[in-house]
């Protein structure tokens, strides 16, 4: 497993996609936070918190994420080499959590240069160190496990297809829908009951919630299951080429 994790983290990182993915993340971020004039530039809001940076990353992850997991089995398809992967003397499984895994480590790099943005807001309060570490922590937490959610979306969503434009758009629908388009239909209130459900079944519940300086179990829980479910039923597609 070691062997085919490295072997796909290098696909990442060994070509350009890997870095304009990081890149891409890191500009766009930088530009809303310190340079464009909105109400998520920091400088102009007067306060010392990263709750702007928080607020616009899983925005970027729905579009940024899709552009990297479009290949993973769509690629495999198109040009016949998936059935060769899966002659290998590994489960199906192990490959698919390969895939995740690299996935998710790319995430987490792109994450890690942005710790810049704690300590300059941490230097730039009145007074300095003003900012709350605690909602810090867990909102990275929040974000990081809310990335590898849409990991999961997306090698799912790779795994229908064999066309990578295809995979990109359904996974960047189904990362939509499940983070924010949920959440949207609950604030109609014209389900009843059902309101609630539907908020607590979206991400933006969970993940909003990890942003108050506690971690939740039942938030941890829901991110945990989250990727199973993806990841298992990617398991099942894949399985029915073989039916």
């Amino acid at each position: 497993m070691k062997a085919l994790y490295l072997k796909e983290l290098r696909s990442f990182l060994g070509s350009i996609i890997g870095y304009i993915f990081i890149a891409i993340f890191l500009i766009l971020n930088s530009l809303f936070l310190w340079v464009f004039s909105y109400e998520t530039n920091i400088l102009e809001g007067g306060t010392a918190d990263l709750k702007p940076f928080f607020g616009i990353s899983p925005i970027i992850f729905i579009i940024l994420i899709p552009a990297i997991t479009m290949r993973s089995f769509s690629e495999e398809k198109r040009t016949g080499t998936i059935e060769l992967l899966f002659t290998k003397p590994i489960s199906d499984l192990t490959i698919i959590l390969t895939k995740f895994l690299a996935g998710v480590t790319l995430v987490f790099i792109s994450i890690l240069p942005t710790f810049i943005y704690y300590f300059t807001v941490y230097r730039l309060g009145d007074p300095v160190g003003i900012v709350d570490d605690g909602a810090t922590i867990t909102s990275y937490f929040g974000l990081m496990l809310m990335g590898a959610c849409l990991v999961a979306v997306g090698i799912f969503a790779s795994s229908i297809t064999n066309s990578q434009i295809v995979a990109f758009i359904t996974a960047m629908f189904l990362s939509w829908f499940l983070f924010l388009g949920l959440d949207l239909l609950a604030v109609y209130s014209q389900f009843g009951g059902l309101d609630l459900v539907l908020r607590n079944l979206g991400m933006m519940e969970h993940y909003t919630a990890c942003q108050k300086g506690v971690l939740d179990t039942r938030d941890l829980l829901y991110f945990l299951s989250f990727s199973f479910i993806f990841i298992l039923s990617t398991k099942l597609v894949l399985q029915a080429r073989k039916w």
